[in-house]
C-alpha cells in the first residue's frame, strides 16, 4: 500500500509509468508471484525491459524477485538462518540496483519488504531492527521519504501488538515530518490513518480523541479513508448516545464492501453496539465473538459501563485482562529472566519471614518449657537459640549480598551504556560516511574519516576494558599511560566525537590561546574521555548560541588547562559539586543517566588531574575547568594508582 501511494500515476491503465509492453509483463509477474510459472514470466519482464531501456522496469524485476522468494516461505512459521540470508542477499539487489538507476522509493520499498516477511515469521526483534537502520539511512541521506516509511511501519508494528504507548512517538514523529516535508511522494500520502491510530491512544471519552478524530476527517482523501472516519465516528457517537448519528455512520460502514479490510470482526461489532443502545446487551453476546482487536473489547467495555451495563463491562474487562496476557506473552519474552531474578529476591524475603515466624514460634514454646525444665535445659536452650539467630543473620547478610550483587549489575549496564555509546555512534557516523557512493567524497576525506573510526574504536575498546576491569579500579590498581600527545589533536578529536550531537542552531568551535603545535606527556584517551564527556553534556542542555572548546598552556603553571563553555540553561552554584556525584540529574527530562560528570571527576583523580565547574564564570550557560598537569618524559609511562 505504500508503494502504491509513492508511485506517481500518469496514465489510468499504467500507474506505474513503464513502458506498455513491460507494463504487462510486470503484472503478470504481480499475479505469478508463489507460483512455478513465475520465473518463467519474470525472464520475460528483465528481458523486454532492458531492450526497452526502461530502468523502473529493471528495478521492479528485482523487487519482484524479493516478493516471490518471500511468499515462498510458509508464514507463522521461525526460519532458518540461511532463509534469512538469502532474503537479505535479495534485498541487498534490490538496493543497489534502486541507488544505481535513481529509484529511491524502491531502496525503501525493500524494506518494508523485508520488515512484513520478519513480522510474519514472529521476529519482532528483526522487525525494529530493520526499522531503526532504515531510520539511519534516511536520517544520513536526509531522505524524508524513507523516515517517513520507516515511522509508518513501526507504527503498524505496534498497533497490532496493541502497544499504543510505543506507537505514539512515532504516530508524532510522521505527522511532524508530513507537516515540515517539501518531498511531494512525501506530501501525496494520506495523514487520516495515523490520525485514527493517534485517537485510539486516548480513552473514549477523551476531547482529544475526538479532536484526533476530526482531523482524521478534514484530511482523508482515499474512499477508505473515509470509510474508516465513519467507523471512528459511530464508536463515538453510540458512546455518547447520539442514536441518529450512530445509525447513520453505522449504516455507511455496512453498506461498504470494503468494511472487512479495517478489521473482519466490524459487523458482529456494531451489532453488539445495537444491543448496547437498544438496552438488549448480555455477557453471552461477548462470549458468541472473537475480537481480533484489543482495543474493540475496551470500546465495547466503555460503551457498555456509559450506558449502565457495569456488570457485562467488569466482565469484558477481565477478558481483556487474559487477552493483555497472552499479548504479552508472545511479545515480552525478553523479561523473563528478569522476572525471574526478582522472584528469587522475593522467594529470600519470604524465607527470612518465614524464619522470624518459626522463631516467634519457639519462643512461645520455650517460655513453657522453661516453667519445667531446669538448669541443663535453660542451657540447652540457650545455645539452640543462640544457634538460631547467628543463622538468621547468615541469611540476612546473603539478603543484603544479593541486593549490592543487584545494584552493581545496574551500575556496570548504566556505565557500560553511557560510555560506549559516544565513541560507537562515532564509528557508526562515519562508516556510514565510507560507505556513500565514490563520488561522495575525496580520498583526503575518506582517509580522515578512517582516522576517526580508527581513533574512536580504540576508544571503545580503551572504555570496555575499563568497565570489564572496574573491580581493579576500585581497588586502586587502575593504570594511567602516559605517551607523548599533542594538544590540538586531542581536542580536534573530541570535537569531531561529538559535534553530531549538537542541537539545531547551535555551533561548536575550538579556539586555542595559541595555534603552535604543543606536545606533553599525559595519556590522550583518558584526556579525550573526558572532554567528550563534557562536550557532550553541553550538547544536552544547549538549545541555542554556541559551544567553545578551549586550551591554554599558561593559564596555570605546571598545567595544560581546556576549558568547555556553553550558552545553555547554566548551573547553580550551590549545585556545583553535587552534579558531580553518581547519578545525579538536575533535569530529568534531559537523556542521560547522570553518569558522565561522575566518571570525569573519577579518572581526573586517578590522573592527578582537576575537574570542576567554574562558579565565577557569569555567564549564560555553563563553563568546565579541566586541569591536566605536565609531566617531563622521563617520567614512567605507566602509572599505576
Amino acid at each position: 500500500m505504500i508503494l502504491a501511494a509513492a508511485l506517481s500515476a500518469t496514465a489510468q491503465n499504467n500507474p506505474y509509468d513503464l513502458d506498455d509492453e513491460c507494463y504487462k509483463l510486470f503484472m503478470q509477474c504481480e499475479k505469478e508471484v508463489g507460483s512455478q510459472a513465475f520465473y518463467t514470466t519474470a525472464a520475460k519482464f528483465l528481458g523486454k525491459a532492458q531492450e526497452k531501456k526502461d530502468t523502473k522496469a529493471e528495478v521492479l524485476y528485482y523487487v519482484e524477485v524479493l516478493k516471490h522468494e518471500i511468499h515462498l516461505i510458509p508464514t507463522q512459521t521461525t526460519t532458518t538462518e540461511e532463509q534469512d540470508k538469502h532474503i537479505l542477499s535479495l534485498q541487498q539487489v534490490v538496493k543497489d540496483k534502486a541507488d544505481e538507476l535513481g529509484f529511491p522509493q524502491y531502496f525503501y520499498y525493500s524494506y518494508e519488504l523485508v520488515q512484513t516477511y520478519y513480522y510474519n515469521h514472529r521476529k519482532r526483534d528483526h522487525v525494529k531492527d530493520v526499522s531503526h537502520e532504515m531510520q539511519d539511512i534516511a536520517r544520513a541521506r536526509q531522505d524524508e521519504y524513507g523516515l517517513w516509511m520507516s515511522y509508518r511501519y513501526m507504527v503498524a508494528l505496534y498497533v497490532s501488538e496493541c502497544d499504543y504507548i510505543s506507537a505514539r512517538p512515532y504516530i508524532l514523529l510522521a505527522l511532524n515530518l508530513y507537516d515540515r516535508s517539501t518531498d511531494p511522494v512525501v506530501k501525496r500520502q494520506s495523514v487520516s490513518r495515523l490520525y485514527c491510530d493517534l485517537a485510539d491512544t486516548y480513552m473514549v471519552d477523551s476531547d482529544s480523541l475526538r479532536i484526533n478524530v476530526q482531523k482524521a476527517v478534514e484530511s482523508r482523501i482515499t474512499q477508505l479513508d473515509t470509510l474508516r472516519c465513519e467507523y471512528y465516528l459511530a464508536k463515538i457517537a453510540a458512546y455518547y448516545n447520539d442514536v441518529e448519528a450512530y445509525h447513520r455512520h453505522r449504516d455507511y460502514c455496512l453498506n461498504d464492501p470494503n468494511l472487512s479490510t479495517i478489521n473482519n470482526t466490524k459487523p458482529e461489532f456494531f451489532g453488539i453496539l445495537d444491543a448496547i443502545l437498544d438496552k438488549t446487551f448480555s455477557i453471552d453476546m461477548i462470549d458468541q465473538h472473537e475480537f481480533t482487536r484489543v482495543r474493540e473489547m475496551k470500546f465495547i467495555a466503555n460503551i457498555a459501563e456509559n450506558h449502565g451495563f457495569k456488570d457485562e463491562a467488569f466482565y469484558i474487562e477481565k477478558q481483556l485482562v487474559k487477552r493483555y496476557e497472552r499479548l504479552f506473552a508472545s511479545t515480552n519474552k525478553s523479561l523473563i529472566s528478569e522476572y525471574d531474578s526478582q522472584l528469587g529476591n522475593y522467594k529470600l524475603h519470604s524465607e527470612l519471614d518465614s524464619k522470624d515466624r518459626e522463631l516467634a514460634h519457639m519462643y512461645r514454646r520455650m517460655s513453657y518449657l522453661l516453667i519445667i525444665i531446669l538448669g541443663s535445659a535453660v542451657l540447652y536452650l540457650l545455645i539452640h537459640q543462640f544457634s538460631l539467630m547467628r543463622h538468621n543473620r547468615r541469611l540476612k547478610q546473603a539478603n543484603e549480598q544479593v541486593m549490592l550483587a543487584n545494584a552493581a549489575k545496574t551500575r556496570f549496564v548504566q556505565n557500560m551504556s553511557h560510555e560506549v555509546r559516544t565513541p560507537l555512534n562515532a564509528i557508526v557516523g562515519f562508516s556510514q560516511l565510507l560507505s556513500l557512493p565514490d563520488n561522495t567524497f575525496s580520498d583526503h576525506e575518506k582517509e580522515e574519516f578512517s582516522g576517526h573510526i580508527i581513533n574512536n574504536s580504540k576508544m571503545l575498546t580503551m572504555l570496555l576494558d575499563d568497565i570489564l576491569n572496574a573491580s581493579a579500579m576500585d581497588s586502586g590498581q587502575y593504570k594511567i599511560v602516559n605517551e607523548m600527545s599533542e594538544l590540538h589533536f586531542i581536542c580536534h578529536e573530541a570535537i569531531s566525537s561529538t559535534e553530531h550531537r549538537l542541537q539545531p542552531g547551535v555551533t561548536m568551535t575550538y579556539k586555542p590561546e595559541s595555534e603552535e603545535p604543543f606536545h606533553f606527556m599525559t595519556d590522550p584517551r583518558r584526556v579525550q574521555q573526558i572532554l567528550i564527556n563534557l562536550l557532550t553534556n553541553a550538547c544536552k542542555h544547549t538549545k541555542s548560541g554556541s559551544i567553545v572548546l578551549s586550551s591554554s598552556t599558561t593559564r596555570e603553571q605546571g598545567y595544560v588547562s581546556f576549558f568547555v563553555t556553553d550558552t545553555g540553561t547554566g548551573i547553580p552554584a550551590d549545585q556545583a559539586e553535587k552534579i558531580f556525584e553518581r547519578f545525579t540529574k538536575l533535569d530529568e527530562f534531559v537523556q542521560g543517566t547522570g553518569l558522565g560528570l561522575s566518571i570525569c571527576r573519577d579518572i581526573a583523580d586517578l590522573m592527578g588531574a582537576r575537574v570542576y565547574l567554574d562558579t565565577t564564570w557569569p555567564g549564560p550557560g555553563a563553563r568546565f575547568v579541566f586541569s591536566v598537569p605536565l609531566q617531563s618524559s622521563t617520567e614512567s609511562n605507566t602509572t599505576t594508582l
